[in-house]
């Protein structure tokens, strides 16, 4: 019951979250885009590098985005700092997204360009059968 009332997607967003915030106060805004041949993540991560960000799959298809580091800016000896709304120390953030089942795990491209790390994730388009097996009914067994 609760399939047909949840089927995919709605199911994943009542009953498990896909996308978790792991740090609160991320820098990492994040897009998911869907392609007819892949799952696209665009996320922000102004001033880091490609060493400074991981990227893996764990189980349960979850992928982790964690990011450490980034530019400190410094200061002269004798320069005071009145307001420091842009982050001048060392920050981080991590983000874990559900991925759906039908990707291809071991094709997921990343890059990192202008401060935006995009995640390409392409979807498995082999057709797997229907876990449904219509059975027929007689009147005599």
């Amino acid at each position: 019951m609760a399939d047909g009332f949840f089927g995919y997607p709605f199911r994943r967003l009542f009953l498990s979250p896909p996308v978790y915030n792991e740090w609160s106060g991320s820098t990492a805004l994040m897009d998911w885009l869907e392609s007819p041949t892949a799952h696209i993540f665009k996320v922000n991560v102004p001033g880091f590098n490609k060493e400074d960000i991981k990227v893996q799959v764990g189980e349960g298809n979850i992928l982790h985005i964690k990011g450490e580091g980034g530019k400190e800016e410094s200061h002269e000896k004798d320069t005071v700092l009145h307001v420091a709304e842009r982050g001048t120390r060392k920050r981080g953030f991590s983000r874990e997204i559900e991925l759906p089942e039908d990707v291809k795990l071991d094709q997921i491209k990343a890059q990192v360009e202008n401060g935006v790390l995009t995640i390409v994730v392409p979807k498995d388009t082999n057709t797997k059968q229907s876990k449904v097996r219509n059975i027929n009914i007689t009147s005599k067994l």
